[in-house]
């Protein structure tokens, strides 16, 4: 507590508790969103396709993916309007955020015309996006109707640019960016949004599906691990991603590592990488102990071993990581400032060194994720007993 009430006394202000329910909540409808059409679309659809699934199995899938997809659209569009009155209770001198829920309030926040230096207006930016926010949670909900559950494939791949452009959009600057390094720190803060949040809402939307496996048959275990063997790529390059827009953003914001302890933004920036680093770890877990054997029992063609370990010990990793997952989004409001301003560091600045230090932690970070590809293929050629 004291750390913290030093690190206070030096500039951090603590969000209010609307600001950290409207961002978490804006995070989370994000992530159902994107992560559930991104993994659908790369690990869901092609296990579907394989001519050789059975079909109620595969119907069984789609109906409850249509249902997940439905109801992530209504919380999208939910934590969209709380996340716009969060932006125009902060925008300005401020409001209560009592009275930015008002539609009319937001309106004339929305129409408010352009500052002097830039190039669009900012009201007009946010129009945009929760335009396109609209458009794709009315698109993702009207998949509660039985006759769209038909054009799953065409409403899922829909929604997918969309729900990706929600965010995007809202990073588009109303004035432009003084030098390249502020172009990078748009960029990487993008990358890192979009890989947290397909990486969280892809585990969720997995988890979420294998609660099914009672309506499933007992082919259904070559079927998920087909699902599983695809999401492993997908996760691959979302953990490759966050950890390198991590490595920048935590260097513009952090001047050193004492500050993590040192500084309040500080503590939540260490507390993120711990919860992130248990990610990581249980989805090791799942890549050297659990895939392994799903290998060998599709190997040796043990539908029973293989159903029980897609959809009941693979599942009880994967719900760890989601809530680890939830506890990141829960954490990331209190990220507000910077630990150099709080210890009264000096800027970040670039230069040529910073960017080689960078290019080598990254191609360290590709070879050690390669490497634990190649460890997990090599681990399921060997034999390794089945748990029962």
């Amino acid at each position: 507590m004291n750390l913290i009430h030093m690190a206070a006394s030096a500039g951090y202000t603590t969000p209010p508790s609307w600001r950290v329910l409207t961002k978490t909540g804006y995070f989370v409808g994000l992530s159902g969103v994107i992560g559930s059409t991104v993994t659908y679309a790369a690990s869901v659809r092609p296990a579907l396709r394989e001519p050789t699934r059975h079909g109620g199995d595969v119907n069984v899938i789609r109906r409850r993916t249509a249902s997940y997809l439905a109801w992530s659209g209504v919380v999208l569009l939910i934590a969209g309007y709380f996340q716009l009155a969060a932006r125009l209770a902060r925008a300005g001198k401020g409001m209560p955020f009592g009275d930015a829920l008002s539609p009319a309030r937001i309106w004339d926040f929305l129409r408010a015309p352009a500052g002097k230096e830039a190039w669009i207006a900012q009201g007009t930016i946010y129009l945009v996006q929760n335009l396109v926010l609209l458009v794709a949670s009315a698109t993702l909900i009207t998949l509660f109707l039985p006759r769209a559950r038909r054009h799953l494939n065409a409403i899922a791949l829909t929604a997918l640019p969309m729900g990706l452009a929600v965010t995007l959009i809202a990073a588009v600057p109303a004035t432009a960016p003084k030098d390249a390094e502020k172009v990078l720190d748009l960029v990487f803060d993008q990358v890192h949004i979009i890989s947290g949040v397909v990486w969280i809402g892809g585990l969720a939307f997995l988890a979420g599906l294998a609660a099914s496996r009672r309506r499933l048959g007992e082919s259904a275990g070559m079927l998920w691990a087909e699902i599983w063997r695809y999401f492993s790529f997908v996760a691959l390059v979302c953990v490759g991603s966050v950890l390198t827009s991590g490595l920048w953003l935590s260097w513009k914001h952090v001047g050193s590592i004492t500050q993590l302890w040192t500084t309040t933004y500080g503590l939540f920036v260490l507390i993120k990488i711990l919860l992130v680093l248990g990610m990581v770890v249980a989805g090791a877990v799942n890549q050297f102990w659990l895939t392994p054997r799903i290998v060998q029992a599709r190997r040796d063609d043990d539908a029973s071993s293989l159903l029980h370990l897609t959809l009941r010990h693979f599942p009880k990793v994967v719900w760890g990581e989601v809530a680890l997952g939830i506890a990141v989004l829960a954490v990331v409001p209190f990220l507000s400032g910077s630990a150099r301003s709080e210890a009264g560091s000096p800027p970040a600045v670039s230069s040529g060194s910073v960017f080689a230090v960078g290019a080598l932690l990254v191609l360290t970070l590709a070879a050690s994720l390669w490497g634990t590809a190649k460890a997990s293929d090599a681990l399921a050629r060997r034999t390794v007993p089945t748990p029962v």
